[in-house]
């Protein structure tokens, strides 16, 4: 009783008291209703407006206007501060023309507003803009890309893909580039040597227009709420829970005998779920019947036992349980270099859950060659496991075709089923060295009150300091970096996870949820299904 309590206030207080990474300090309104650019001095804010086109000098720590200056031209967007003079982005390319899309970068003195310099934007349409320190970044909402560029003649350095399909604002933490989503109403945390979208959460409003960064929290400027907002970085929280709803969940495993012979026995095993960082259990399970016994295999899973002997032809027999929980959807964040090494790995951890065995085959040349592909000489525990992660991405992609074979099979065939994404993903992680097993889960399908009988299972890999991270190998399957990113550190409230395992469970076998084993009369057939249904809770 005191670790359910335990763990389900530390469930609360990662939602209500810890500081979670896109959590507002404090609010203030624009001084024109026509907010976009953003940027920070090294002492006030600039804030752009394209209605009135100024550029408004503002101060932080009240919110109070201090001084404006002329925008350079009449369609101001994007801010960044290079040290010494703004960079102002315009999408009208200096006329004030329907349509006239043809960007421009000014350079421009913070005291009188003159221009010191104008260059061609690498793109049409750039939205925001940030400095890093030689170069200048944007990104364009039309081309869906994020740009770096030279300042002395807006040469493209490099550019990739935005992490969704509308990026509006941009800047740079000096490590990280930040890039606001409209459509989305997200922030993302973007690495810019290789665009790939690190973490997410949430915008303050509901149209972000651009972003900048203060040395230590970010700041946001919102179009519809006309607010800029002060958002908290790295500061607490290595998740948050949020986003919740209770649930009963109703588990049935059952087994029919169509004869003509006897089952002489069936034990049916019905994973019982724990309190975790998605879950919480608020009632302890019930059964039907009650089980014969509750049941520990070697990786701690328990399981309530049900056993039947002579099933007669035409007979059905079943377990049944019934769990009321508060299901919360549930986002890490995680920063790499906070990651520890591979050598912070508790040793038991490393015993345990670097098992090889005939599924995961990790010795087999396919899974051998494979890593040393994905990951090179990578050391960082966040980079080895998302660096596999984009391999499959790239090397295999999602279909349902049968059966779950073994992780060298399944990746030279290039495609598989979430089991199967999953055991090759675990198998690829515990060749390099990484701690890895996998859930399963019952999910709510569309409407609260739901029925499944698909069920679903991912990855947890260990990363010291952080722990059990999930990453579901094959949600990666998809085009935008942000709905790629979605499914690491990040479990919607559509959850109830039953099972933990590191595979080959002495109860569970490779299954999850729920397993069965029988032995009959010669030449008599038997069907076992499982499903779950789902009861919303006041």
């Amino acid at each position: 009783m005191n670790r359910i309590i335990s763990l389900l206030f530390f469930g609360l207080i990662s939602f209500t008291g810890f500081c979670y990474t896109g959590e507002v300090i404090e609010s203030f309104d624009t001084p024109g209703s026509y907010p976009t650019g953003l940027t920070f001095d090294g002492e006030n804010l600039w804030l752009a407006d394209y209605k009135t086109d100024l550029l408004y000098c503002i101060d932080p720590n009240t919110g109070k206007l201090i001084r404006s200056i002329s925008s350079p031209a009449y369609w101001p967007e994007g801010l960044a501060w290079d040290g010494e003079a703004l960079w102002n982005a315009d999408v009208k390319g200096g006329i004030p023309l329907s349509e006239n899309y043809a960007g421009k970068i000014y350079r421009v003195n913070p005291e009188d507003g003159t221009i010191l310099k104008t260059v061609q934007a690498p793109s049409s349409t750039p939205r925001g803009l940030t400095w890093d320190g030689k170069y200048l970044w944007c990104v364009d909402s039309d081309a869906d890309e994020v740009v770096q560029f030279s300042p002395e003649d807006g040469t493209t350095i490099r550019s990739f893909r935005s992490p969704a399909r509308d990026p509006r604002g941009i800047t740079f933490d000096g490590k990280y580039l930040w890039i606001s989503d409209r459509i989305k109403d997200e922030v993302y945390m973007v690495d810019p040597e290789t665009g790939s979208v690190i973490l997410i959460t949430d915008a303050p409003g509901a149209f972000t227009r651009d972003l900048c960064f203060d040395g230590k929290n970010l700041w946001a400027v919102d179009y519809q709420e006309d607010k800029i907002y002060k958002l908290k970085v790295n500061d607490g929280a290595k998740f948050r829970s949020y986003n919740s709803h209770k649930a009963k969940i109703i588990h049935t495993h059952e087994v029919t005998n169509f004869g003509p012979g006897l089952i002489k026995d069936v034990d049916i095993h019905i994973a019982i779920p724990t309190d975790r960082s998605n879950q919480g259990i608020l009632k302890p399970p019930k059964y039907k019947p009650d089980p014969t016994n509750i049941v520990t295999d070697k990786w701690d899973q328990q399981t309530a036992h049900f056993h039947f002997e002579n099933v007669k032809p035409g007979e059905k027999v079943a377990g049944e349980m019934t769990t009321v929980a508060k299901i919360h959807e549930v986002r890490y964040f995680i920063y790499p270099e906070e990651v520890g090494s591979i050598s912070d790995i508790p040793p038991e951890l490393m015993d345990k859950y670097l098992e090889n065995n005939d599924k995961y085959q990790y010795d087999n040349p396919v899974i051998q060659n494979a890593v040393k592909k994905a990951i090179g000489d990578e050391t960082n525990p966040y980079w080895i496991f998302r660096k596999i992660f984009n391999y499959l991405i790239y090397n295999m992609y999602y279909e349902m075709v049968g059966g779950w074979n073994t992780a060298p099979t399944v990746l030279a065939r290039g495609n598989g089923s979430c089991s199967e994404y999953s055991f090759v993903y675990i198998s690829m992680c515990r060749a390099a060295g990484l701690p890895a097993r996998y859930v399963g889960s019952v999910v709510v399908r569309g409407d609260y009150a739901s029925h499944d009988d698909v069920f679903h299972r991912w990855v947890e890999v260990y990363l010291p300091n952080y722990g059990w991270i999930p990453i579901d190998p094959s949600g990666g399957d998809r085009d935008w970096p942000r709905d790629q990113a979605n499914y690491i550190g990040h479990l919607d409230h559509r959850f109830l996870i039953t099972t933990e395992s590191g595979g080959g469970s002495e109860t569970m076998g490779w299954t999850y949820n729920s397993n069965e084993f029988w032995t009959t009369e010669s030449k008599t057939y038997v069907v076992s299904d499982h499903f779950a249904e789902w009861e919303p809770v006041d």
